[in-house]
């Protein structure tokens, strides 16, 4: 308990984005989140206070930084799961648990677990040699999804082998793996929710996630033309996964809507990409209730603050001669004045997520364009599709 505001103390595990965006939430409920990061350069570092160095591999470290809070969560999936157990048997209090992360570490144990429970995944087998591979591909089809089992996100660690020719390679190199049946599908929702020890659950509306080369690139909520029966059934299914594997947090589950129903695809337990729209789009933001879910306070309504919202990634500059990130943001405010920008404190490398621009409105066509153009122009310093910074409209 902090002796100055008798609140509890949170301590997150990792430094990055969503545990700076994590401390701007902890702020207005009077926290100023503890963070456990690598280097005092990293996003959540530059702007909180309570920063101890260590990795998330070194127990000690972690022990060291838990000493101090009431609550410990987490910025990532990646710390070892043995660790997470003795910080458990040591009496710290840790959302989501390990039992629960599990599922969101190890993508077989995910897969394995969610079939159990009857959820919809794609047909799937571990992989340890290419034999089990083709066995897999004579009886689900060419091309396949291998996925190593641990450690990959945006797009890193995914391969869509068309032949045995192509799979030897990722097989050759120790991966530990799984392949998938490749999903047709008609597009990619997130239905994002959080739980609370107490087991209160909340859900924000579906969305839509754009993927370009692995990475989400764009997310429209709600999820257009979403039949409200799918709608309900995403959100249902992601609160009994929630419920099912003792999640406390928030929950992102992403989900493939094919020509069948839904698939899940994903499990994160954090605040996650597909939910940043709630910081400007919804009542109470997925940083914010991640904060309430591991405190167990209610959560936060969870209503859409406008009938469309769309969110889009910043990537970093691709080209040496784009002009610096500051003039790029007196340009795009001097033409947009009605995006929101959330720049993360990153340096910038050619495809990194630097930041992302937000965007609310009633049509989804004008609403999509203005947040790709703006998230187009801080990426590159470049207005695309013959946009005339000049005119601030077409040329």
């Amino acid at each position: 308990m902090d002796p100055r505001t008798g609140l509890p103390v949170v301590g997150m595990v990792g430094g990055g984005q969503l545990a700076r965006m994590t401390h701007q939430a902890a702020i207005a409920l009077g926290q100023s989140l503890r963070v456990l990061a690598v280097t005092a350069d990293e996003p959540a570092p530059l702007v909180a206070p309570g920063v101890d160095i260590g990795s998330h591999t070194d127990l000690a470290a972690l022990r060291a930084f838990a000493a101090g809070c009431d609550v410990v969560t987490l910025d990532h999936e990646h710390v070892p799961t043995e660790h997470l157990r003795a910080l458990v048997a040591d009496g710290v209090t840790v959302h989501p648990g390990p039992d629960a992360l599990i599922h969101a570490q190890d993508k077989l144990v995910m897969r394995r677990r969610l079939a159990e429970l009857g959820v919809p995944v794609p047909p799937f087998a571990p992989v340890n040699s290419l034999a089990d591979l083709t066995k897999f591909a004579d009886e689900h089809g060419w091309p396949c999804v291998l996925k190593a089992t641990r450690g990959g996100y945006d797009g890193r660690g995914v391969w869509i082998v068309r032949s045995p020719a192509d799979a030897q390679p990722v097989i050759d190199s120790g991966t530990v793996l799984l392949v998938e049946e490749m999903v047709a599908m008609r597009r990619e929702l997130a239905a994002l929710v959080a739980r609370s020890p107490f087991g209160q659950g909340a859900c924000w509306p579906v969305v839509e996630t754009v993927q370009s080369d692995g990475i989400c690139v764009e997310v429209i909520a709600p999820a257009p033309d979403l039949a409200p029966a799918r709608a309900d059934e995403a959100q249902r299914l992601a609160l009994r996964v929630a419920g099912e594997l003792g999640v406390v947090g928030v929950l992102a589950v992403e989900l493939f809507d094919t020509g069948n129903g839904l698939v899940v695809n994903e499990l994160a337990m954090r605040p996650h990409n597909s939910g940043h729209w709630t910081i400007d789009g919804a009542v109470t933001s997925q940083f914010e209730q991640h904060i309430r879910a591991v405190l167990d306070y209610p959560l936060g309504a969870t209503d859409a603050l406008a009938p469309v919202t769309v969110m889009a990634n910043v990537l970093g500059a691709g080209q040496s001669d784009v002009m610096p990130i500051d003039e790029r943001l007196h340009h795009l405010f001097a033409r947009l004045g009605n995006v929101k920008v959330h720049l993360y404190g990153k340096a910038e490398r050619p495809g990194r997520k630097i930041g992302h621009v937000t965007v609310l409105g009633s049509e989804l066509p004008s609403v999509r364009r203005t947040a790709a153009l703006a998230a187009h122009w801080l990426s590159s310093g470049r207005w695309a599709d013959g946009y005339d910074i000049h005119a601030g409209e077409r040329a």
